[in-house]
């Protein structure tokens, strides 16, 4: 009688560094990865009147909004840029980084049912859910695409520099969530906080007004907020104005790095408690 394969075991163990970073584990769950973020995205419009059709409306109306009371109102200036163009593009990437942070502040709560059952990375969790509303930002790009074609506006050269702000704001959104996912684990008031927190940062940040109208004696503190050379260049990338200045892009490229790896390096450690709290 023949014996059937040798059974594997897997040990699960601490690493004895606290402040080592390992996150190449996650390449081996990634067709895990491919369902959490395809299920998100599926759940999001299920049984929804407008279904899709929110991702053009909800930065529309917003667009709309900003233009009457920022434009018609306020008389902002937009680095010689329509107003309404100028308004959608900094709004998408905002659109994306406060979907983001809504989503994966309570994802890991929200999903307690596998945490409690199977071992995997819990931060395929978070990045599930920054990565979903990725799928937003893509179909946000075709409605800016018609914006910027009424208004009579062509792409420069520097829509080449697009990805690779796209992938900034991606991983500022995927730093925070890190705190944010790990934190509400043990403080549920957090999930709580979260849209509070999106709304402060949103005026915090050069989405309806151009970052060259703050104070060069404030400049250095305002530039410590990531989004602020994210914006300005996703910004810049497509409808023209302005370049980032590069100070403000090294600032800001610092923070989330640095922002990051203390995510990280928290999550992990929070990580040994998820399933005794959750």
């Amino acid at each position: 009688m023949s014996r059937g394969p040798a059974e594997q075991i897997v040990v699960i163990e601490r690493s004895p560094n606290p402040f080592r970073v390992d996150v190449s584990v996650l390449w081996d769950y990634w067709e895990l990865l491919y369902f959490l973020v395809w299920r998100d995205f599926k759940i999001r419009y299920k049984q929804t009147f407008i279904g899709i059709g929110w991702v053009v409306l909800q930065p529309l109306f917003t667009m709309m909004m900003f233009t009457a009371v920022f434009s018609g109102i306020a008389k902002i200036p937009s680095d010689g840029i329509p107003y309404p163009v100028f308004a959608f593009a900094g709004l998408l990437p905002w659109t994306y980084f406060a979907n983001a942070l809504t989503r994966s502040g309570n994802s890991l709560v929200g999903n307690s049912n596998l945490i409690t059952k199977v071992y995997f990375p819990r931060l395929l969790i978070p990045l599930a859910a920054v990565m979903t509303p990725l799928l937003d930002c893509v179909i946000s790009l075709v409605v800016l695409g018609a914006l910027m074609a009424w208004f009579q506006i062509a792409p420069s050269w520097a829509i080449v520099t697009l990805p690779a702000f796209l992938f900034a704001c991606t991983l500022t959104a995927f730093a925070v969530s890190a705190w944010l996912s790990a934190l509400c684990v043990r403080y549920r008031d957090v999930g709580l906080v979260i849209p509070f927190l999106v709304q402060i940062w949103l005026f915090a940040s050069p989405v309806a007004y151009p970052a060259s109208l703050v104070p060069e004696r404030w400049r250095f503190l305002y530039d410590l907020n990531p989004m602020v050379g994210v914006i300005e260049g996703i910004r810049w990338s497509l409808v023209g104005g302005h370049p980032p200045n590069l100070a403000m892009i090294g600032v800001s490229t610092t923070v989330v790095l640095t922002a990051l790896y203390g995510g990280l390096v928290f999550f992990r450690r929070m990580e040994l408690v998820f399933a005794d709290v959750i």
